[in-house]
């Protein structure tokens, strides 16, 4: 039997070397916060693979949805799927916020629009629908009842990076969405910190 060790996940990283001119230039900058060069060139860079116009990085996928749901002053209830890590309701109860739970689709795993209707109430004010495992929500039908109920639609897309539908970047809809990578499997641009998270505005 080996002495190996073995994980369950463990991350995939390119070679060190390929690392080092860009440590030096962060050495040689002594910006290591603050939306430095490199934070910069990251954002831009991400912007266009990523077919967005803004991009803003956070430290963690729970601020940034956190500072997503202020910026868009939510209030309320917001309606959102219980098949998700719990960042996504903790960043509603955390800004005092009531999080709504409708069932997902069995075959889709996302918030099940036909679902979604039947909870709003008066206080509703956003939905905030999970892109699972990659695969886009039924936007059009989320629209449809934002618009009619004139809510707020705030995507969590941290399974759906660089996912595209018929039109395009899946991170086109809704007012905001919330993007994530990690160093790890699931995402494949490797981050300045453990995640790189990116609320997606649509207006800067």
């Amino acid at each position: 039997m080996s002495d190996k060790p073995v994980y369950v996940t463990q991350p995939y990283l390119p070679p060190l070397e390929e690392f080092v001119p860009y440590l030096e230039k962060i050495w040689e900058s002594k910006t290591l916060t603050n939306g430095g060069p490199m934070h910069q060139q990251l954002e831009k860079e991400l912007c266009e693979y990523l077919g967005v116009e803004h991009i803003a990085l956070f430290n963690n996928g729970t601020i940034a949805l956190l500072t997503a749901l202020q910026a868009l002053r939510v209030t309320g209830e917001v309606i959102t799927t219980p098949y998700s890590f719990v960042a996504t309701a903790h960043s509603l109860l955390w800004n005092g916020l009531q999080p709504v739970f409708v069932d997902i689709d069995p075959v889709t795993f996302n918030l099940d629009p036909k679902k979604v209707e039947a909870a709003i109430t008066s206080k509703t004010t956003a939905i905030m629908p999970v892109h699972c495992y990659g695969y886009s929500c039924d936007t059009d039908a989320i629209q449809n009842i934002a618009d009619n109920y004139n809510l707020k639609i705030i995507y969590d897309a941290a399974h759906a990076f660089g996912v595209n539908d018929a039109g395009g970047s899946i991170l086109r809809h809704g007012d905001l969405s919330r993007e994530c990578q990690c160093p790890e499997i699931k995402h494949g641009a490797p981050g300045t910190t453990a995640e790189s998270p990116m609320p997606i505005p649509h207006q800067p």
